[in-house]
């Protein structure tokens, strides 16, 4: 099998990649490497990929919102299979830029909808995100709630590419999943999100801001986790029976949450990070963000039910690998 890969150079894609080839896969990498995080970063991914990749990875520098560059890019490579996880991240960006996220979210995902459909690909998994579920006070999140008020124009195109998919497994009878993920964390993280900010803040002596006064509660899952999430869906797609399919669709088009079903609290998360650096934070106790919701906690019974996925990675085990692998990439001694 040969999977596209979209948003190679990024966190959850440059570990999807290595477990495809660790597998026996080819891959066909993408990504347009912007300086929204440091591209340095992005840079040291793909070497971490290209240090086992076996000659199975081709990687592209091309931004898959244009898309005549994206056809250029793809001209002549075979693949089968794509996931699709490139986007414009981060909820608190979108409220400044909100033009790059239109651009990279919708009119990306819609020509990666045009490239599944046109190379009649067997199956799509594309990263949809916890955030569509906006201001939700039921908890746990399940596929089948209503998502009609994002918080946050990140959101509100992540649904809308949840829509866009739904209408192209109707109409073409194209095999899709999408991915709600939950608040991944891991080595090779990504520095916007709270955990790598703590720790580097932690590190070099600068309050940390703890917003919502510390009432915050997240489902942090594990970057293991999620890739096994990631797999296991890649290898089931959703059948074109009529049946009605997690997220409710009866085209073929699975909706699945991705998380570790457990709401933990923000101030443990804090403390297991403080505990894994040996200092103690300095709080900074601010109001909640705008974009930002309270609390997320991900049901994630229909992924279990029908593929059998389980996260094993707790936090008390995955914030101390986090801080060890940020100790070593920043070449901080223990």
């Amino acid at each position: 099998m040969t999977v596209l890969v979209t948003g190679a150079a990024g966190f959850i894609g440059m570990s999807v990649i290595r477990e495809l080839l660790a597998r026996g896969e080819q891959v066909v990498g993408i990504d347009n490497l912007n300086d929204y995080y440091s591209v340095q970063l992005k840079e040291d991914r793909l070497q971490h990929v290209r240090a086992s990749d076996n000659g199975n990875f081709i990687f592209e520098r091309v931004d898959f919102s244009d898309g005549d560059a994206l056809e250029r890019a793809l001209d002549g490579k075979a693949f089968n299979r794509i996931v699709h996880l490139g986007a414009q991240a981060g909820v608190r960006y979108s409220i400044d830029n909100p033009a790059a996220y239109i651009q990279s979210n919708l009119v990306g995902h819609a020509n990666l909808l045009e490239v599944a459909r046109q190379r009649e690909v067997g199956h799509m998994v594309y990263a949809s995100s916890s955030s569509v579920y906006g201001g939700n006070a039921k908890l746990p999140f399940s596929v089948g709630d209503r998502v009609d008020h994002p918080m946050s124009l990140y959101a509100a195109t992540k649904k809308a590419d949840e829509l866009m998919s739904e209408t192209y497994a109707h109409l073409y009878r194209l095999p899709l999943t999408g991915l709600r993920f939950f608040t991944v964390y891991g080595p090779w993280g990504r520095p916007d999100m709270a955990m790598w900010l703590f720790t580097e803040a932690i590190f070099q002596n600068r309050p940390i801001k703890v917003f919502n006064h510390g009432h915050m509660r997240r489902d942090f899952t594990y970057i293991d986790d999620i890739v096994a999430g990631v797999i296991a869906c890649l290898d089931h797609p959703p059948t074109d029976d009529g049946d009605l399919k997690p997220g409710g669709s009866a085209a073929p088009h699975a909706i699945y949450n991705i998380g570790n079903n457990r709401s933990e609290e923000l101030g443990r998360m804090i403390s297991l990070i403080e505990t894994a650096c040996g200092r103690e934070a300095i709080k900074e106790f601010c109001e909640m963000q705008p974009g930002d919701v309270p609390a997320t906690y991900a049901d994630i019974d229909a992924i279990q039910q029908a593929l059998g996925y389980t996260p094993s990675t707790p936090i008390d085990v995955g914030v101390p690998r986090f801080v060890e692998w940020y100790r070593d990439y920043r070449g901080i001694a223990s």
